[in-house]
Protein backbone atom coordinates (compact mmCIF):
# COMPACT_ATOMS: atom_id res chain seq x y z
CA UNK A 1 0.00 0.00 0.00
CA UNK A 2 1.69 3.40 -1.19
CA UNK A 3 2.04 6.37 1.47
CA UNK A 4 2.33 8.74 -0.58
CA UNK A 5 1.75 12.35 0.75
CA UNK A 6 3.07 15.70 -0.29
CA UNK A 7 4.68 17.04 3.09
CA UNK A 8 2.92 20.78 4.13
CA UNK A 9 4.98 23.43 6.30
CA UNK A 10 8.21 22.57 4.35
CA UNK A 11 10.80 24.16 5.71
CA UNK A 12 13.56 26.28 3.90
CA UNK A 13 16.74 24.76 2.83
CA UNK A 14 18.72 27.89 4.37
CA UNK A 15 16.85 27.29 7.67
CA UNK A 16 17.56 23.20 7.43
CA UNK A 17 21.42 23.90 6.66
CA UNK A 18 21.78 26.11 9.32
CA UNK A 19 20.04 23.75 12.10
CA UNK A 20 22.06 20.95 10.90
CA UNK A 21 25.24 22.34 11.36
CA UNK A 22 25.80 21.29 14.79
CA UNK A 23 25.32 17.20 12.94
CA UNK A 24 28.98 17.80 11.79
CA UNK A 25 30.71 17.70 15.05
CA UNK A 26 28.15 15.32 16.17
CA UNK A 27 29.46 12.71 13.43
CA UNK A 28 33.22 14.19 14.47
CA UNK A 29 32.53 13.39 18.04
CA UNK A 30 30.92 9.65 17.00
CA UNK A 31 32.95 8.07 14.63
CA UNK A 32 36.39 7.79 16.49
CA UNK A 33 34.66 6.74 19.61
CA UNK A 34 33.37 3.67 17.73
CA UNK A 35 36.47 3.46 15.17
CA UNK A 36 39.78 5.28 16.28
CA UNK A 37 39.86 5.54 19.89
CA UNK A 38 39.49 2.19 21.11
CA UNK A 39 42.66 1.13 18.68
CA UNK A 40 44.29 4.17 19.35
CA UNK A 41 43.85 3.61 23.50
CA UNK A 42 44.49 -0.27 23.19
CA UNK A 43 47.77 -0.18 20.84
CA UNK A 44 49.02 2.86 20.61
CA UNK A 45 49.04 4.15 24.19
CA UNK A 46 49.18 0.39 25.55
CA UNK A 47 46.11 -0.23 27.53
CA UNK A 48 45.36 -3.46 25.85
CA UNK A 49 42.27 -4.82 24.01
CA UNK A 50 40.54 -6.45 27.11
CA UNK A 51 40.91 -3.25 29.13
CA UNK A 52 39.85 -0.94 26.40
CA UNK A 53 36.54 -2.42 25.84
CA UNK A 54 36.02 -2.72 29.47
CA UNK A 55 36.70 1.16 29.71
CA UNK A 56 34.86 1.17 26.39
CA UNK A 57 31.93 -0.58 28.11
CA UNK A 58 31.50 1.31 31.35
CA UNK A 59 31.81 4.60 29.69
CA UNK A 60 28.93 4.34 27.76
CA UNK A 61 26.80 2.88 30.17
CA UNK A 62 26.87 5.53 32.83
CA UNK A 63 25.04 6.82 29.70
CA UNK A 64 21.99 5.09 31.33
CA UNK A 65 21.42 7.62 33.50
CA UNK A 66 22.67 10.96 31.87
CA UNK A 67 20.87 10.68 28.96
CA UNK A 68 17.50 10.47 30.66
CA UNK A 69 18.17 12.44 33.29
CA UNK A 70 19.47 15.34 30.12
CA UNK A 71 15.80 14.29 28.15
CA UNK A 72 13.83 15.42 31.21
CA UNK A 73 16.09 18.47 32.02
CA UNK A 74 15.83 19.73 28.63
CA UNK A 75 12.00 19.09 28.65
CA UNK A 76 11.39 20.58 32.27
CA UNK A 77 13.61 23.49 32.09
CA UNK A 78 13.20 26.16 29.49
CA UNK A 79 14.87 29.69 29.21
CA UNK A 80 14.18 32.77 27.48
CA UNK A 81 15.41 31.18 24.34
CA UNK A 82 13.20 28.29 24.07
CA UNK A 83 13.49 24.49 25.23
CA UNK A 84 16.66 23.44 23.54
CA UNK A 85 18.74 26.22 22.37
CA UNK A 86 20.35 26.99 25.84
CA UNK A 87 21.48 23.54 26.19
CA UNK A 88 23.85 23.79 22.95
CA UNK A 89 25.40 26.29 23.96
CA UNK A 90 26.72 24.88 27.54
CA UNK A 91 28.06 21.54 26.18
CA UNK A 92 30.26 23.45 24.07
CA UNK A 93 33.25 24.56 26.64
CA UNK A 94 32.67 21.11 28.10
CA UNK A 95 33.33 18.93 24.80
CA UNK A 96 35.96 21.26 23.68
CA UNK A 97 37.87 20.82 27.64
CA UNK A 98 37.11 16.88 27.13
CA UNK A 99 37.55 16.05 23.57
CA UNK A 100 41.38 17.71 23.68
CA UNK A 101 42.03 15.19 26.83
CA UNK A 102 40.70 12.43 25.36
CA UNK A 103 41.97 12.94 21.33
CA UNK A 104 45.30 14.56 22.46
CA UNK A 105 46.52 12.82 25.31
CA UNK A 106 50.44 12.96 26.61
CA UNK A 107 51.53 9.68 27.49
CA UNK A 108 51.45 7.78 29.15
CA UNK A 109 47.79 6.97 30.55
CA UNK A 110 46.56 4.76 32.77
CA UNK A 111 42.57 3.60 32.37
CA UNK A 112 41.20 5.38 34.85
CA UNK A 113 42.70 8.39 32.70
CA UNK A 114 40.36 7.20 29.43
CA UNK A 115 37.33 7.02 31.85
CA UNK A 116 37.53 10.25 33.88
CA UNK A 117 37.63 12.05 30.47
CA UNK A 118 35.79 10.02 28.74
CA UNK A 119 32.89 10.71 31.40
CA UNK A 120 32.96 14.24 30.58
CA UNK A 121 33.37 13.67 26.73
CA UNK A 122 29.90 11.46 27.00
CA UNK A 123 28.04 14.30 29.36
CA UNK A 124 28.57 16.88 26.94
CA UNK A 125 27.88 14.80 24.13
CA UNK A 126 24.77 13.99 25.44
CA UNK A 127 23.84 17.17 25.68
CA UNK A 128 24.50 18.12 22.73
CA UNK A 129 22.67 15.63 20.91
CA UNK A 130 19.44 14.80 23.05
CA UNK A 131 18.61 18.74 22.21
CA UNK A 132 19.57 19.33 18.83
CA UNK A 133 17.46 15.75 18.21
CA UNK A 134 14.17 16.81 20.59
CA UNK A 135 14.82 20.25 18.33
CA UNK A 136 14.49 18.96 15.09
CA UNK A 137 11.37 16.46 16.16
CA UNK A 138 9.67 19.91 17.05
CA UNK A 139 10.44 22.03 13.68
CA UNK A 140 7.52 20.19 12.20
CA UNK A 141 4.57 17.78 12.58
CA UNK A 142 4.31 16.40 9.40
CA UNK A 143 5.23 12.93 8.92
CA UNK A 144 6.93 13.07 5.56
CA UNK A 145 8.55 16.47 6.54
CA UNK A 146 10.04 14.97 9.80
CA UNK A 147 11.72 12.63 7.72
CA UNK A 148 12.74 15.34 5.23
CA UNK A 149 14.48 17.06 8.72
CA UNK A 150 16.21 14.53 9.45
CA UNK A 151 17.25 13.46 6.35
CA UNK A 152 19.19 17.03 5.79
CA UNK A 153 20.80 16.52 9.28
CA UNK A 154 22.08 13.10 8.83
CA UNK A 155 23.44 14.30 5.40
CA UNK A 156 25.56 17.35 7.41
CA UNK A 157 26.60 13.84 10.07
CA UNK A 158 28.02 12.23 7.01
CA UNK A 159 29.46 15.04 5.02
CA UNK A 160 31.15 15.59 8.87
CA UNK A 161 32.74 12.14 8.20
CA UNK A 162 34.52 13.16 5.24
CA UNK A 163 35.57 16.32 6.58
CA UNK A 164 37.19 14.66 9.82
CA UNK A 165 38.95 11.70 7.96
CA UNK A 166 40.18 14.32 5.37
CA UNK A 167 43.33 14.92 7.65
CA UNK A 168 44.05 11.05 8.08
CA UNK A 169 43.75 10.48 4.59
CA UNK A 170 46.34 13.42 4.14
CA UNK A 171 48.67 11.84 7.26
CA UNK A 172 48.68 8.16 5.58
CA UNK A 173 50.06 9.37 2.24
CA UNK A 174 52.78 11.75 3.65
CA UNK A 175 53.86 11.03 7.53
CA UNK A 176 55.36 7.88 8.21
CA UNK A 177 56.44 8.26 12.03
CA UNK A 178 53.56 7.89 14.58
CA UNK A 179 50.40 8.17 12.03
CA UNK A 180 47.93 6.66 14.76
CA UNK A 181 48.40 9.20 17.21
CA UNK A 182 48.36 12.03 14.60
CA UNK A 183 45.52 11.58 12.74
CA UNK A 184 43.64 11.01 15.95
CA UNK A 185 45.21 14.52 17.27
CA UNK A 186 43.63 15.61 14.04
CA UNK A 187 40.55 14.73 14.84
CA UNK A 188 40.49 16.25 18.31
CA UNK A 189 41.65 19.93 16.49
CA UNK A 190 38.81 19.24 14.17
CA UNK A 191 35.88 19.23 16.45
CA UNK A 192 37.57 22.02 19.21
CA UNK A 193 37.72 24.40 16.13
CA UNK A 194 34.64 23.46 14.60
CA UNK A 195 32.06 22.80 17.20
CA UNK A 196 31.82 26.35 18.83
CA UNK A 197 31.35 27.67 15.18
CA UNK A 198 29.03 25.19 14.35
CA UNK A 199 26.60 26.12 17.56
CA UNK A 200 26.67 29.75 17.15
CA UNK A 201 25.56 29.90 13.39
CA UNK A 202 22.64 26.96 14.91
CA UNK A 203 21.26 29.43 17.94
CA UNK A 204 21.68 32.57 16.15
CA UNK A 205 19.92 31.73 12.73
CA UNK A 206 17.20 29.19 13.68
CA UNK A 207 14.32 30.08 16.05
CA UNK A 208 12.26 27.42 17.99
CA UNK A 209 8.58 26.96 17.31
CA UNK A 210 6.59 28.22 20.63
CA UNK A 211 5.95 24.88 22.57
CA UNK A 212 2.17 23.92 23.00
CA UNK A 213 0.69 24.32 26.55
CA UNK A 214 0.73 21.03 28.40
CA UNK A 215 -2.06 19.70 30.31
CA UNK A 216 -1.87 19.60 34.05
CA UNK A 217 0.65 17.65 35.29
CA UNK A 218 1.20 13.54 35.87
CA UNK A 219 2.69 11.93 38.70
CA UNK A 220 6.15 10.12 37.87
CA UNK A 221 4.68 6.79 38.54
CA UNK A 222 2.01 7.39 35.66
CA UNK A 223 4.00 9.32 33.39
CA UNK A 224 6.55 5.99 33.58
CA UNK A 225 3.77 3.67 33.03
CA UNK A 226 2.91 5.49 29.62
CA UNK A 227 6.53 4.89 28.11
CA UNK A 228 5.79 1.05 29.07
CA UNK A 229 2.97 1.11 27.68
CA UNK A 230 4.26 2.27 24.67
CA UNK A 231 4.80 -0.21 22.04
CA UNK A 232 5.70 0.92 18.92
CA UNK A 233 8.31 2.83 21.55
CA UNK A 234 9.53 -0.31 22.95
CA UNK A 235 9.79 -1.87 19.33
CA UNK A 236 11.52 1.41 17.95
CA UNK A 237 14.19 1.23 20.76
CA UNK A 238 14.83 -2.48 20.59
CA UNK A 239 15.54 -1.92 16.28
CA UNK A 240 17.66 1.05 17.73
CA UNK A 241 19.84 -0.98 19.89
CA UNK A 242 20.20 -3.70 17.36
CA UNK A 243 21.03 -1.24 14.91
CA UNK A 244 23.71 0.38 17.56
CA UNK A 245 24.86 -2.93 18.37
CA UNK A 246 26.08 -3.33 14.72
CA UNK A 247 27.44 -0.15 13.28
CA UNK A 248 29.69 0.21 17.08
CA UNK A 249 31.08 -3.71 16.14
CA UNK A 250 31.75 -3.33 12.90
CA UNK A 251 33.64 -0.18 13.55
CA UNK A 252 35.41 -1.55 16.43
CA UNK A 253 36.94 -3.85 14.07
CA UNK A 254 36.93 -2.04 11.12
CA UNK A 255 40.97 -1.16 11.21
CA UNK A 256 42.01 -4.71 12.16
CA UNK A 257 39.56 -6.12 9.92
CA UNK A 258 40.98 -3.92 6.62
CA UNK A 259 45.00 -4.20 7.93
CA UNK A 260 44.61 -8.16 9.12
CA UNK A 261 42.12 -10.13 6.78
CA UNK A 262 41.63 -7.83 3.78
CA UNK A 263 45.42 -6.05 4.02
CA UNK A 264 44.61 -2.86 2.79
CA UNK A 265 46.02 -0.95 5.96
CA UNK A 266 47.37 2.09 4.03
CA UNK A 267 43.95 2.75 2.82
CA UNK A 268 41.76 2.44 5.57
CA UNK A 269 40.63 6.46 5.87
CA UNK A 270 40.09 6.28 1.84
CA UNK A 271 37.75 3.55 2.45
CA UNK A 272 35.78 4.72 5.49
CA UNK A 273 35.29 7.53 3.44
CA UNK A 274 33.70 5.77 0.79
CA UNK A 275 31.29 3.89 3.07
CA UNK A 276 29.96 6.80 4.12
CA UNK A 277 29.60 8.60 0.74
CA UNK A 278 27.88 5.45 -0.18
CA UNK A 279 25.55 6.37 2.83
CA UNK A 280 25.29 10.63 1.44
CA UNK A 281 24.49 9.82 -1.69
CA UNK A 282 21.75 7.09 -0.82
CA UNK A 283 19.91 9.68 1.49
CA UNK A 284 17.73 11.04 -0.82
CA UNK A 285 17.04 7.73 -2.23
CA UNK A 286 15.81 6.48 1.40
CA UNK A 287 13.34 9.55 1.46
CA UNK A 288 11.63 9.18 -1.77
CA UNK A 289 11.33 5.20 -0.29
CA UNK A 290 9.95 6.40 2.68
CA UNK A 291 7.43 8.91 0.81
CA UNK A 292 6.28 6.13 -1.33
CA UNK A 293 6.06 3.39 0.97
CA UNK A 294 6.58 4.70 4.68
CA UNK A 295 9.02 4.72 6.81
CA UNK A 296 9.13 1.37 8.78
CA UNK A 297 9.10 -0.40 5.32
CA UNK A 298 11.69 1.50 4.46
CA UNK A 299 13.65 0.50 7.41
CA UNK A 300 12.81 -3.10 6.82
CA UNK A 301 14.29 -3.07 3.51
CA UNK A 302 17.22 -1.48 4.41
CA UNK A 303 17.76 -4.28 7.25
CA UNK A 304 17.34 -7.04 4.66
CA UNK A 305 19.80 -5.79 2.16
CA UNK A 306 21.79 -5.64 5.58
CA UNK A 307 20.92 -9.13 6.30
CA UNK A 308 22.57 -10.59 3.07
CA UNK A 309 25.14 -8.84 1.36
CA UNK A 310 27.92 -8.62 3.79
CA UNK A 311 28.80 -12.10 2.93
CA UNK A 312 30.10 -10.33 -0.03
CA UNK A 313 33.30 -9.55 2.35
CA UNK A 314 34.98 -12.77 2.23
CA UNK A 315 34.89 -12.41 -1.12
CA UNK A 316 37.40 -9.21 -0.89
CA UNK A 317 41.60 -10.21 -2.56
CA UNK A 318 43.97 -9.19 0.06
CA UNK A 319 45.53 -7.00 -0.83
CA UNK A 320 43.02 -5.63 -3.65
CA UNK A 321 42.33 -2.00 -2.49
CA UNK A 322 39.67 -1.47 -5.69
CA UNK A 323 37.62 -4.52 -4.37
CA UNK A 324 37.52 -3.31 -0.87
CA UNK A 325 36.15 0.02 -2.37
CA UNK A 326 33.53 -1.14 -4.19
CA UNK A 327 31.96 -3.35 -1.76
CA UNK A 328 32.73 -0.71 1.01
CA UNK A 329 30.62 1.87 -1.05
CA UNK A 330 27.69 -0.60 -1.25
CA UNK A 331 28.26 -1.28 2.70
CA UNK A 332 27.70 2.34 3.16
CA UNK A 333 24.56 2.85 1.09
CA UNK A 334 22.24 2.49 3.83
CA UNK A 335 24.63 3.95 6.92
CA UNK A 336 22.22 7.01 6.90
CA UNK A 337 19.04 4.87 6.51
CA UNK A 338 18.40 3.85 9.90
CA UNK A 339 19.30 6.98 11.55
CA UNK A 340 17.29 9.49 9.48
CA UNK A 341 14.26 7.35 9.50
CA UNK A 342 14.27 6.08 13.37
CA UNK A 343 14.68 9.81 14.44
CA UNK A 344 11.60 10.53 11.86
CA UNK A 345 9.54 7.65 13.61
CA UNK A 346 10.43 8.83 17.09
CA UNK A 347 8.91 11.89 16.45
CA UNK A 348 5.21 9.94 15.13
CA UNK A 349 5.76 7.75 18.38
CA UNK A 350 6.14 11.04 20.86
CA UNK A 351 2.81 12.16 19.54
CA UNK A 352 1.28 8.93 20.27
CA UNK A 353 2.59 9.55 24.08
CA UNK A 354 1.30 13.21 24.07
CA UNK A 355 -2.05 12.45 23.05
CA UNK A 356 -2.16 9.65 26.01
CA UNK A 357 -0.56 12.53 28.91
CA UNK A 358 -0.95 15.71 27.62
CA UNK A 359 2.71 16.38 27.48
CA UNK A 360 5.61 17.04 24.40
CA UNK A 361 8.64 14.63 25.78
CA UNK A 362 10.60 14.85 22.78
CA UNK A 363 13.68 15.54 25.03
CA UNK A 364 13.05 12.56 26.90
CA UNK A 365 11.85 10.25 24.16
CA UNK A 366 15.49 11.15 22.12
CA UNK A 367 17.49 10.84 25.38
CA UNK A 368 16.14 6.55 25.18
CA UNK A 369 16.69 6.74 21.29
CA UNK A 370 20.09 7.47 22.13
CA UNK A 371 20.81 5.74 24.84
CA UNK A 372 19.66 2.63 22.82
CA UNK A 373 22.32 3.77 20.58
CA UNK A 374 24.98 3.98 22.65
CA UNK A 375 23.88 1.05 25.22
CA UNK A 376 24.01 -0.99 21.91
CA UNK A 377 27.12 0.16 21.04
CA UNK A 378 28.85 -0.04 24.38
CA UNK A 379 27.87 -4.07 24.49
CA UNK A 380 29.45 -4.49 21.29
CA UNK A 381 32.53 -3.07 22.23
CA UNK A 382 32.83 -5.14 25.09
CA UNK A 383 31.42 -8.36 23.76
CA UNK A 384 33.45 -8.39 20.53
CA UNK A 385 36.91 -7.60 22.42
CA UNK A 386 35.75 -10.08 24.90
CA UNK A 387 34.85 -12.89 22.46
CA UNK A 388 37.99 -12.29 20.04
CA UNK A 389 40.47 -11.99 23.35
CA UNK A 390 39.07 -15.82 23.99
CA UNK A 391 39.12 -17.12 20.48
CA UNK A 392 42.92 -15.92 20.74
CA UNK A 393 43.10 -12.99 18.54
CA UNK A 394 45.99 -10.51 19.61
CA UNK A 395 46.68 -8.12 17.36
CA UNK A 396 50.57 -8.00 18.07
CA UNK A 397 50.82 -12.09 18.60
CA UNK A 398 48.22 -14.75 17.11
CA UNK A 399 45.88 -12.70 15.43
CA UNK A 400 48.19 -11.62 12.92
CA UNK A 401 47.81 -15.16 11.14
CA UNK A 402 45.80 -18.58 11.56
CA UNK A 403 42.91 -18.88 14.21
CA UNK A 404 42.93 -15.26 15.14
CA UNK A 405 42.49 -13.78 11.52
CA UNK A 406 39.85 -16.28 10.86
CA UNK A 407 37.51 -15.59 13.69
CA UNK A 408 38.07 -12.11 13.29
CA UNK A 409 37.06 -12.28 9.84
CA UNK A 410 33.93 -14.58 10.89
CA UNK A 411 33.22 -11.86 13.81
CA UNK A 412 33.18 -9.17 11.68
CA UNK A 413 30.80 -10.18 8.83
CA UNK A 414 27.87 -11.93 11.67
CA UNK A 415 27.60 -9.14 13.65
CA UNK A 416 25.46 -7.35 11.04
CA UNK A 417 23.88 -10.15 9.66
CA UNK A 418 22.41 -11.45 12.67
CA UNK A 419 21.76 -7.70 14.02
CA UNK A 420 19.15 -6.67 10.85
CA UNK A 421 17.69 -10.36 10.42
CA UNK A 422 16.29 -9.12 14.12
CA UNK A 423 15.51 -5.39 13.05
CA UNK A 424 13.65 -7.05 10.06
CA UNK A 425 11.49 -9.01 12.60
CA UNK A 426 11.05 -6.21 15.28
CA UNK A 427 10.14 -3.47 12.34
CA UNK A 428 7.24 -5.55 10.19
CA UNK A 429 4.82 -4.40 11.24
CA UNK A 430 5.06 -1.36 13.48
CA UNK A 431 1.98 0.26 14.25
CA UNK A 432 2.57 4.17 12.97
CA UNK A 433 2.76 4.84 9.39
CA UNK A 434 1.01 7.71 7.54
CA UNK A 435 -2.30 7.84 8.04
CA UNK A 436 -2.00 6.43 11.81
CA UNK A 437 0.47 9.39 11.99
CA UNK A 438 -2.25 12.15 10.73
CA UNK A 439 -4.70 10.45 12.75
CA UNK A 440 -2.57 11.42 16.16
CA UNK A 441 -2.18 14.28 14.63
CA UNK A 442 -5.97 15.49 14.01
CA UNK A 443 -6.63 14.67 17.71
CA UNK A 444 -4.26 16.45 19.41
CA UNK A 445 -5.33 19.63 17.08
CA UNK A 446 -8.23 18.96 18.49
CA UNK A 447 -7.68 19.03 21.85
CA UNK A 448 -5.82 21.99 21.60
CA UNK A 449 -8.64 23.82 19.89
CA UNK A 450 -10.54 22.67 22.70
CA UNK A 451 -7.94 23.85 25.41
CA UNK A 452 -8.45 27.25 23.51
CA UNK A 453 -11.97 27.49 23.54
CA UNK A 454 -12.08 26.42 27.26
CA UNK A 455 -9.67 29.37 28.12
CA UNK A 456 -11.82 31.95 26.29
CA UNK A 457 -15.33 30.61 27.65
CA UNK A 458 -14.57 29.33 31.02
CA UNK A 459 -17.65 27.69 32.57
CA UNK A 460 -19.95 29.38 34.61
CA UNK A 461 -19.11 28.69 38.31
Amino acid sequence: MSEKSAPSGRLSWARLLAFSGPAIPIAAVGLPISVYLPHFYAEEMGLGLAAVGTVFFFARMWDVVTDPLMGVLSDRFPSRWGRRRHWLVLCVPLMMLSAYMVFIPSAPVSSFYLVFWMFFLYIGYTMLTISHLAWAAELSDDYNERSRIQGYREAFALVGVPLVLAIPVVIERFSAANMESARVNSMGWFIILLLPLAVLLNVWLVHERPARKSVKSIPVREALRALTRNVPLRRLLAADLLSGFAGAGLGSLYLYESDLVWGVKDAQSLLLLLYFFGGLLFIPVVLAFSYRIGKHRTVVGAALFNTFFPAVIFLIPHGNVVVAAIVLLFLGLNVGTTATLYRSIMADVSDLDELETGHRRSGLFYSLLTLTQKVGGAIAVGVVFWTLAALGFNPDGAGTSGEGVEALSYVFVAIPVICNALVVLVMWSFPIGLEEQRELRAKLDERVVEEMESEQHPPFE
